[in-house]
């Protein structure tokens, strides 16, 4: 068997209801003082980051099933892709219908609290991960990345020249200067 054939390594994508999120985030997305459309912004803002640092292919599906007459529509945000699904068309529709197709040949992650939905998911190959899951990984690599940002700054105000050498050189040193 080629070599090549049987190293390949799967896409990973994670699928994101998007709106299923914000409701579930309540304390992120405040739908009472913000728009929907800045609550989306900020989800993607979220997720953007998030990508960076897990260097997965992201993406976030909204629902546009009632809107009259509506497309779909796939935009880019990042290096995210965004899509509005179309009219009399669900999120979970759209994102049963990917891991129907590709969950045989790549690694898809589902995000939704709708437990339906990760039934049908885990049925057609794909993985399932809650809203509240997701968010305690973002939190978590946030957290350790400022805390690796943390010790590295420490680290960068303590790399002097003196901090280089070994302890006896610096005591030397430290003796010339005093004695001038």
């Amino acid at each position: 068997m080629d070599k090549d054939l049987t190293n390949k390594s799967k896409t990973k994508y994670l699928l994101i209801d998007g709106y299923n999120v914000i409701n579930a985030w309540r304390d992120i997305f405040n739908l009472e003082k913000e728009s929907l459309e800045e609550c989306r912004e900020k989800l993607l803002f979220i997720l953007s980051n998030y990508e960076g640092y897990k260097k997965i292919h992201i993406i976030v599906v909204f629902d546009a099933h009632l809107v009259d007459g509506s497309k779909m529509k796939i935009e880019k945000y990042d290096n995210i892709t965004v899509v509005f699904t179309r009219e009399k068309q669900t999120a979970d529709n759209y994102i049963e219908r990917f891991v129907y197709k590709f969950g045989s040949e790549n690694t898809i992650w589902v995000v939704t609290s709708d437990y339906m939905e990760q039934v049908t998911v885990l049925k057609v190959g794909g993985a399932r991960i809650t809203p509240a899951e997701l968010r305690k990984e973002i939190t978590s690599m946030h957290n350790a990345n400022m805390a690796k940002n943390r010790r590295k700054n420490q680290h960068n105000e303590r790399n002097t020249v003196i901090s280089n050498i070994k302890p006896e050189l610096a005591e030397l040193l430290e003796k010339m200067r005093r004695d001038r």
